[in-house]
């Protein structure tokens, strides 16, 4: 397609050379003309084609790169036509958790602000707990992908070419055990993971953070993190200092850090859990729906800064009402961070992800919330990633130029045009999680996909969870499902590699913990032989194909540090698959009396927590996935 472009192009030209590939149009002297105005309305987007001549009106900048793709997706089949939206949110896009693990390349990055910039998505925020470099301490993100100032700058540049605002999301109290970890910053350290706050040197390193995190960003807005700090005040802290409240030691704290932030011209946000945590009788529930927040407090916390209320998991817009009431009463300025759940799994629990973001979206715009956030955490090790999200994201895109809940035939076609997918085969991901046994859109995040890889064959931490569940045929349905549905053709495709692979794994180790079991109570010595010869070196090719699947779609994403975390797990899988099949047959051969692996009762793995009843079921930490015996034992937490 050839376009030639008529306006004020200054600030555009960049964008608009970037995204040509994507769009796949060349500018020339013959092609459509296009006339480029600036709308007097900030939130008004027109796109049109009348009588061979088009049109975008833009209000900003942002929204012209929406616009020019929605001109492209329209005009493909469609000979006159006008699109009018208007943007419901000021701020809306991700958050990259560029923390466990998976840092983005910048090339990858790139890549995912051209799908942004086609979305219409104005604003992009980088959580780096450990993962930027700062002057003078080495061991701040030692060996994890730490981001240099240039690289930052450079991604930076590049979004600002789209009018997308990057800014940095850091931790300045919790959430920094990578970084504590290291003997030589001990005196930082107040617990495992929390600053030694109330002392000189903490808050020199919370002025270097902050000067380091916010250098590269043309953006003045920085998260300054601050949640989960449970363990605050409980470590050195109250070695030295006695005991204190908390809520005094947290506002001291923050006091500080919005000076430091103040200083150098910077507008702060924070999440917003360990007030409402303080608040509540059970300080550990921060969704306590009898929480009350008292006014001496309110009146306590400093109000210039915004307070991100996060919420990952309601489907009911009364749940959403009720909270954002509470967080009105901290007076602060309020910003909502749903998520799209890639968190704990191999997939996207998009049954979960796109009912909860829908309401919540909605509820934001009854509520006058102007600014969102869809994240996308990585927890522990983050096999995910966030591209296979980007259905998700389109979802959070289209709430943000509609005054209504976006249709679904719509969102398909909009998805399909800015990643080249169809909403259906990214749906398919979700299978990998929600399978027999689920609740309803896996509501309760039930993660098979890694705990069923992970587990021990001989020692079937999972087995009894998944009895009578057919793991095995779901598996192999949505093998067949991935693979019929994907497009070889589509730049995105290598995205389901990984999926198919390891469906291909999960049908057929699934339930083999199961079968081994009953084959040695029975004393079948026949299926334990087929199992230790055949099955059990079958799955372990099937392991190998995708670990060799998912490194290659690892370092075409991320820095390689890393890596080696989930390199070191398909090494555990197989090597235990081995030595499975070691002891089977020296049990058959009769060189040991009896497998005492199987000779244990399999138990439920969950019987009391959240989690009950829930089928599948639910680990959020791969060592305790692997094995019920130490893993790792730190004597001293603190």
């Amino acid at each position: 397609m050839k376009l030639r472009f008529e306006g004020d192009l200054t600030t555009l030209t960049p964008g608009i050379q970037a995204l040509s590939h994507d769009l796949g149009f060349t500018e020339a002297k013959d092609g459509l003309t296009v006339q480029v105005e600036v709308s007097t309305s900030v939130e008004e987007l027109v796109v049109g084609l009348h009588q061979g001549k088009a049109y975008i009106r833009y209000g900003q900048k942002h929204q012209f790169f929406r616009g020019l793709g929605l001109l492209i997706q329209h005009s493909s089949n469609e000979e006159t036509f006008e699109l009018r939206e208007k943007q419901q949110f000021d701020t809306i896009g991700p958050m990259f958790d560029l923390s466990r693990n998976a840092v983005l390349s910048v090339s990858s990055f790139k890549f995912m602000l051209n799908k942004m910039a086609l979305m219409g998505l104005n604003t992009v925020m980088l959580y780096m707990e450990d993962t930027y470099a700062i002057e003078g301490e080495p061991y701040f993100g030692y060996m994890r992908g730490r981001y240099t100032q240039v690289e930052l700058k450079e991604i930076d540049d590049y979004a600002d070419q789209f009018g997308i605002e990057a800014f940095p999301s850091i931790q300045t109290l919790a959430h920094l055990e990578e970084f504590l970890k290291w003997e030589p910053v001990s005196n930082y350290k107040d617990t495992k993971g929390a600053l030694l706050v109330g002392e000189d040197r903490t808050d020199q390193l919370i002025e270097k953070m902050i000067e380091a995190a916010s250098a590269p960003f043309r953006s003045r807005k920085i998260h300054v993190g601050m949640d989960e700090a449970e363990e605050l005040g409980r470590g050195k802290y109250l070695d030295r200092n006695g005991y204190r409240s908390r809520f005094d030691i947290m506002t001291e704290h923050l006091e500080k850090v919005l000076n430091c932030a103040r200083s150098h011209g910077l507008k702060p946000m924070m999440w917003s859990d360990m007030f409402l945590k303080l608040a509540s009788e059970n300080s550990s529930e921060y969704y306590d729906k009898d929480t009350q927040i008292p006014e001496e407090m309110a009146r306590l916390i400093p109000k210039d800064v915004d307070m991100v209320y996060w919420d990952y998991v309601h489907t009911e817009q009364e749940e959403y009402e009720n909270l954002i009431a509470k967080h009105r009463k901290l007076g602060n300025n309020l910003v909502f961070a749903g998520a799209v759940w890639i968190f704990n799994t191999f997939g996207v629990n998009y049954g979960l992800s796109l009912n909860a973001s829908d309401t919540a979206l909605q509820v934001c715009k009854k509520e006058g919330i102007r600014e969102v956030y869809a994240t996308m955490w990585g927890d522990d090790g983050n096999e995910s990633n966030p591209f296979i999200a980007l259905l998700g994201l389109q979802l959070y895109a289209e709430h943000a130029y509609s005054e209504e809940s976006p249709d679904h035939k719509y969102l398909a076609e909009r998805v399909k045009f800015c990643t080249g997918i169809d909403s259906d085969t990214f749906l398919q991901l979700k299978y990998l999680d929600e399978t027999p046994g689920a609740e309803p859109n896996n509501q309760k995040q039930s993660n098979p996909s890694k705990f069923l890889l992970y587990q021990d064959v001989l020692l079937g931490l999972f087995d009894k969870q998944i009895e009578g569940l057919d793991m095995a045929e779901h598996y192999s349905k949505v093998e067949y499902n991935i693979r019929s549905q994907r497009n070889k053709d589509a730049e995105l495709d290598y995205l389901f590699e990984v999926p198919e692979k390891l469906c291909g794994v999960l049908k057929q180790k699934s339930e083999i913990g199961i079968t081994l079991k009953r084959a040695y109570d029975e004393k079948d010595n026949e299926t334990l032989r087929r199992i230790a010869t055949q099955t059990l070196p079958t799955i372990s090719d099937a392991v190998r194909e995708l670990r060799a699947a998912h490194r290659s779609q690892w370092l075409r994403m991320f820095k390689p540090f890393g890596w080696e975390v989930i390199d070191i797990r398909y090494g555990g899988v197989v090597n235990r698959l081995d030595t499975a099949s070691l002891r089977i047959l020296d049990y058959i051969e009769g060189r040991i009396e009896r497998i005492e692996e199987l000779e244990q009762e399999r138990l439920l793995y969950s019987t009391t927590n959240r989690f009950t009843n829930k089928g599948a079921g639910w680990c959020s930490f791969y060592y305790r996935m692997a094995t019920p015996n130490v893993f790792f034992h730190v004597l001293n937490p603190f």
